[in-house]
């Protein structure tokens, strides 16, 4: 329609220039019928916006913070446990990201021997630690063969030689040699080998408890009183042939 309006236009105009050749009198006599005939009539209304022709202002700028913060979360990932390198033994070796440790096969290395430092086993101690409340978190072990994982007292002696049981402030699930074993020397039965372990605190029960973290089992609960902070431990071996040569903390959901 807009083309068929344009060609009428153009004649229109031819018409109106072939007039002005005219003499004036003979113009201006016949410029009527040319005005009239030149005058377009349009059926076309004002163009109108469709559905979508604007920028969609409320879907980029409605809730702005919470879609900035959800692709945050895509590429943010929560450790509830981070290790406290201060802590650890000359043996271990911990990842970048202070979320992972190893055992070093064949030398120590050369650390400050601060009053925080484990020097008399292969131990590492969690940065952050629990006085009331619930708390869990989760450790991958996969296949290793010698490890130990739970919770230990702040005031452990880091210095001296001792059991690693609730006599001197640690509650533990230990495996070793095939076996699982709890902080106080029991062996524990298990359906299968585990490959992720839950400790789950509640220190306001005075409760601590294993579970097995890809279906939840419960493989065991120490009850006992705590009288101060407890901060969550970790103990790990040569890991030999095993496939896994770390244990690690396992990532959280973070949810609002």
């Amino acid at each position: 329609m807009i083309e068929e309006q344009i060609s009428s236009l153009s004649d229109s105009i031819s018409a109106v220039e072939e007039e002005l050749k005219k003499d004036n009198m003979s113009f201006l006599s016949s410029y009527k019928p040319t005005q009239t005939r030149a005058r377009v009539q349009s059926s076309l209304s004002d163009p109108q916006l469709v559905s979508g022709g604007l920028i969609d202002v409320a879907k980029h700028l409605g809730n702005l913070s919470f879609r900035v913060w959800e692709k945050m979360k895509e590429k943010v990932h929560f450790s509830p446990v981070i290790l406290d390198p201060n802590t650890a033994s000359r043996w271990l070796y911990l990842s970048k990201d202070l979320t992972s440790v190893r055992r070093g096969d064949t030398k120590y290395q050369q650390l400050p021997d601060n009053p925080e430092r484990n020097t008399k086993y292969d131990n590492v101690l969690g940065s952050e630690g629990f006085s009331s409340g619930k708390h869990s978190w989760e450790v991958e072990v996969g296949d290793h063969p010698d490890w130990n994982v739970g919770l230990a007292k702040e005031s452990d002696e880091r210095k001296e030689e001792k059991t690693v049981s609730p006599k001197y402030g640690f509650w533990c699930l230990w495996h070793r040699r095939g076996k699982y074993i709890n902080c106080v020397g029991e062996t524990v039965t298990v359906k299968k080998s585990l490959q992720r372990i839950r400790v789950q605190l509640d220190y306001d029960r005075g409760e601590v408890s294993f579970y097995n973290a890809e279906d939840m089992t419960h493989i065991y609960t120490h009850r006992d009183t705590f009288t101060e902070r407890l901060l969550p431990y970790f103990s790990i071996g040569i890991s030999g042939d095993a496939k896994t040569s770390d244990i690690k903390m396992c990532q959280s959901e973070i949810s609002l």
